[in-house]
C-alpha cells in the first residue's frame, strides 16, 4: 500500500495553481473542469508518477471553520520535504512568500512554516 493522493482545501483554485507551480515548483498533473470547480492535482517534478496533491475547493460548509482553526493554532495542513530548509526559505522569501515560522532545528529535523496564500499553512522539513 502507498499514498496515491492527498489534498489541501484551497480558497481559489487558480491562485493555488499559480502558487503551487510557479512559486513552490510543483507540476500540474491533472486539470479537469468539473462544473464551476476543477480536479486539479500537482506533483513533484522529481517524481511525476508519485503522490498527487489535490488542490481541492473549500466549498463544503465544514471546511472554513476547520481551516481557520488550523491556521489560528499554527498547524500546517501539509508537510513537504526539501533538501535544505534554510536555502528553500531564502529562495521562497525572494519570491514574496510569507513564513509564519522561521527555520528551527528540532532533534535532527529542521522545519519552517509558510502561508500558501489560499488559506493554509504548509510545513517544509528536512532531516539532518
Amino acid at each position: 500500500m502507498r499514498i496515491h493522493l492527498t489534498s489541501v482545501f484551497v480558497d481559489d483554485q487558480e491562485k493555488a495553481r499559480r502558487f503551487y507551480t510557479e512559486v513552490l515548483g510543483f507540476a500540474v498533473k491533472h486539470d479537469v473542469p468539473l462544473g464551476s470547480d476543477r480536479w486539479l492535482t500537482v506533483v513533484s517534478p522529481e517524481d511525476p508518477d508519485g503522490t498527487e496533491l489535490l488542490l481541492e475547493p473549500s466549498g463544503h460548509p465544514a471546511v472554513q471553520p476547520y481551516k481557520t482553526a488550523l491556521v489560528q493554532d499554527g498547524i500546517p495542513a501539509a508537510s513537504f520535504a526539501v533538501e535544505d530548509v534554510q536555502a528553500e526559505c531564502d529562495r521562497l522569501r525572494g519570491l514574496g512568500v510569507r513564513f509564519t515560522q522561521e527555520p528551527v532545528e528540532m532533534g535532527g529535523v529542521t522545519s519552517a512554516v509558510l502561508d500558501d496564500t489560499v488559506g493554509n499553512l504548509i510545513q517544509l522539513v528536512h532531516s539532518s
